[in-house]
């Protein structure tokens, strides 16, 4: 009897990479493309049409991230799983992702045959976690950042004056110094351009 291909759906911006992404998918004979989308906006309804039993997602997507588009296919599809594919290895987009409900994270030069063996395994009821980043997110931890303090160092990202900030995200210039000054110190940064740096590198931005 003949098993029928596991379907994948395929989330990333860069055309390149969604491409050879597919390419490489595509030569085992166990998986099947079915839809490819550039931006974590069209994730959901592209899940929703196709019905993919595994959807690959990036992080980092114009609209709607690959962590906030995980969450919503494990909410509305169950039945579709979710592997996050992204270049960006970092320890709290692992959390982040996993606390999101995804079933697995891998970064995009894992070999092909080992992202083949990820999608399979995640399809199987698999977590699949890239050793790696599991170590450097024990080693790190969770983010020491507040909601409130993550969004306004997120909206203090560019350089923005602290007035600018407040009216992103709705807070008195006060308020907004308050949580800088507090994630500033949270991260053992020197400033807030270096709380940013730190708060990216480890993923908790």
């Amino acid at each position: 009897m003949t098993t029928s291909p596991i379907r994948l759906l395929l989330a990333d911006d860069q055309a390149l990479v969604r491409g050879a992404l597919s390419a490489l998918l595509s030569l085992e004979s166990d998986l099947e493309v079915v839809a490819e989308v550039a931006s974590g906006d069209a994730v959901l309804s592209a899940v929703l049409e196709h019905r993919p039993d595994v959807a690959l997602l990036d992080v980092e997507m114009p609209g709607l991230d690959g962590i906030s588009a995980a969450a919503e296919v494990r909410r509305l599809v169950p039945a579709t799983r979710v592997l996050i594919v992204t270049t960006f290895g970092r320890p709290g987009f692992l959390r982040r992702a996993l606390q999101s409900g995804a079933d697995g994270f891998v970064v995009k030069d894992t070999p092909a045959a080992e992202l083949a063996d990820a999608v399979r395994r995640v399809h199987r009821g698999l977590r699949v976690v890239d050793p790696a980043l599991a170590m450097d997110s024990l080693t790190i931890g969770d983010s020491p950042l507040t909601d409130r303090e993550t969004d306004v160092l997120r909206a203090a990202a560019d350089g923005a004056a602290v007035a600018v900030v407040a009216g992103r995200v709705h807070l008195s210039p006060g308020t907004v110094r308050n949580h800088l000054s507090s994630a500033i110190g949270k991260t053992g940064a020197a400033n807030r351009s270096e709380a940013v740096q730190i708060a990216t590198s480890r993923g908790w931005l």
